[in-house]
């Protein structure tokens, strides 16, 4: 059922109860009442936490590339620091035995 048709129904049921005697009215007009109310929470909840899950797959997406990103820098430093390791040996002139 989608939202409309509970909303429909819901009002069918609301005008239903108010063509009903005084007494009995009461407890039904509580209980449809409360429905709605419920109803309305459990929207605003189902909202809060769609919204909850499109920032946290906004910050995974931003991790993966923040990842992604460290990752290349570190194998860019890596080659660097090789290079430079490679450029010291070769620059080294021979030890002297003694």
């Amino acid at each position: 059922m989608n939202e409309q048709d509970f909303q429909q129904k819901l009002s069918d049921l609301i005008r239903q109860i108010e063509t009903l005697p005084e007494a009995q009215r009461g407890p039904l007009s509580d209980l449809a009442r409360e429905t709605k109310d419920r109803h309305e929470r459990m929207r605003k909840t189902v909202a809060d936490l769609q919204e909850s899950l499109d920032y946290l797959r906004l910050s995974v997406k931003y991790l993966v590339f923040d990842l992604e990103a460290t990752r290349r820098e570190n194998e860019y430093l890596r080659k660097l620091i090789e290079s430079q390791s490679r450029r010291d040996q070769h620059d080294d002139p021979p030890h002297e035995a003694d």
